[in-house]
C-alpha cells in the first residue's frame, strides 16, 4: 500500500489509535498555512491541466520551489516524476497527484530506516547537546524537551553552556524552574568547565536526561568549532558515548537560510537530528523535505504551536498527511 492509500485510510478513521489521532490533528492544524498555500495551487494545477504535459511539469516545479522544498530537491523530484510518468504511461493529472504524494514521501525516506527516536544511554544520564544560532527558539525548545521528558517521568537537568551572552544563563534557569527541572549554570566563564561541573552534579543526582544549551555565534565558525570540539571532548571524557544526541534547532520560517545554517553546523560538529521550530507559523513547511535532502540529517522534533506540548516528535506520515490532506 502506497502512502497515499494509507493516508486515505487515516482520513476514514482507520489505522489510528487515540494518541496517533491527537498527533495527526496537531500536524493537520500546524501545517494549515503551508497546505493553504501549497495544496490549493496543486489542486488548481490539476484543474488547469487534465493531461500531463511539459507545461504541467514546469508549473509544478515552480509550485514546489515556492513551498521552499529547495531547488535541488525539486529538480531531483521532477526528474523522478518524469521517469515514472514515462515508465507507467501516466497521462491523467488526477492520478499523478497520488504519485506526487508517494514520491515526496519516498524522497524523505530514501530507502533508509529513519527514526526520530532519541538515542538513550543504556546506563547513566542521556546527554543531549542543543546547538543553533541565537533567535531560532533554542532555549524554548530545550524547555519544551524538558517538559516532554518530565511528563514521561524522567528526571531532567538543564545546563547553561551559553555563558557569555547577557541573560542567557538566567533565562535557562527560569525555564528549569517552570518545568520542574534541575539546573546548573554560571555566567562569564568557560562553557566546557560549566558543562563538566554540571555533569558531575547530574551523576550525583541520578538524572535521566541532561539538556545542554550552547552559544550560537555562527558568524565566527572557527571559534565555535573549537568551542564545540572542547565541549564534546569534556562530555565524552566524563560520560562514555556522550553526547548521545546533538540536536540543531532551526526556525522553519527562515526557509533557505535555515538550510544554510544546517550545512554550516554540519561542517563544524556531528549533528544527529534537527528540531524545526515555528512550523505552524509559516507557509514554507516544505523545508522538512529540503533539509533532509540537503544535509541528510533526520528531523527529530517539530514545533507546531507555542504551548509546551506543541513540540512534537517528528512523524513523516503525519507530516505528509498534514501537507496533503486536502488532496485526498
Amino acid at each position: 500500500m502506497g502512502i497515499f492509500d494509507k493516508l486515505k485510510n487515516i482520513i476514514k478513521g482507520k489505522e489510528t489509535t487515540k494518541e496517533s489521532h491527537e498527533n495527526i490533528e496537531k500536524y493537520d492544524k500546524g501545517l494549515e498555512k503551508t497546505r493553504d498555500e501549497f495544496v490549493s495551487k496543486l489542486n488548481f494545477l490539476g484543474i488547469k491541466y487534465t493531461k500531463v504535459n511539459e507545461e504541467y511539469f514546469e508549473e509544478l516545479e515552480n509550485i514546489l520551489i515556492m513551498a521552499d522544498i529547495g531547488v535541488k530537491t525539486v529538480l531531483d523530484f521532477i526528474e523522478r516524476l518524469r521517469k515514472r510518468v514515462k515508465a507507467e504511461n501516466i497521462t491523467d493529472t488526477a492520478y499523478l497527484k497520488e504519485v506526487i504524494v508517494d514520491e515526496l514521501f519516498i524522497i524523505y525516506v530514501n530507502n533508509e530506516s529513519i527514526t526520530s527516536k532519541i538515542n538513550m544511554a543504556e546506563e547513566g544520564p542521556t546527554v543531549i547537546l542543543v546547538v543553533g544560532v541565537n533567535g531560532v527558539g533554542k532555549t524554548t525548545s530545550i524547555a519544551k524537551l524538558a517538559h516532554k521528558y518530565q511528563s514521561d517521568g524522567k528526571k531532567v537537568m538543564l545546563i547553561a553552556g551559553d555563558t557569555f551572552r547577557a541573560g542567557a544563563v538566567e533565562q535557562l534557569r527560569i525555564w528549569a524552574d517552570r518545568t520542574g527541572s534541575l539546573f546548573f549554570g554560571k555566567e562569564n566563564i568557560d562553557p566546557a568547565g560549566v558543562i563538566y561541573d554540571g555533569l558531575v552534579k547530574a551523576k550525583e543526582e541520578n538524572v535521566d536526561i541532561v539538556l545542554i544549551d550552547t552559544a550560537g555565534r555562527l558568524h565566527n565558525k572557527v571559534n565555535l568549532m573549537k568551542e564545540l570540539e572542547k565541549i564534546n571532548k569534556v562530555i565524552g571524557t566524563h560520560i562514555e558515548g556522550a553526547p548521545h544526541e546533538t540536536l540543531l534547532v532551526i526556525d522553519a520560517s527562515t526557509g533557505q537560510n535555515g538550510i544554510m545554517q544546517a550545512e554550516s553546523f554540519k561542517e563544524i560538529t556531528n549533528i544527529t537530528g534537527i528540531v524545526l521550530t515555528k512550523l505552524d507559523g509559516t507557509a514554507k513547511g516544505g523545508i522538512v523535505l529540503a533539509i533532509k535532502e540537503a544535509v541528510d540529517i533526520p528531523v527529530k522534533f517539530v514545533g507546531l504551536g507555542e504551548k509546551m506540548e506543541d513540540l512534537m516528535t517528528f512523524d513523516i506520515e503525519s507530516y505528509i498527511y498534514g501537507l496533503f490532506k486536502d488532496m485526498m
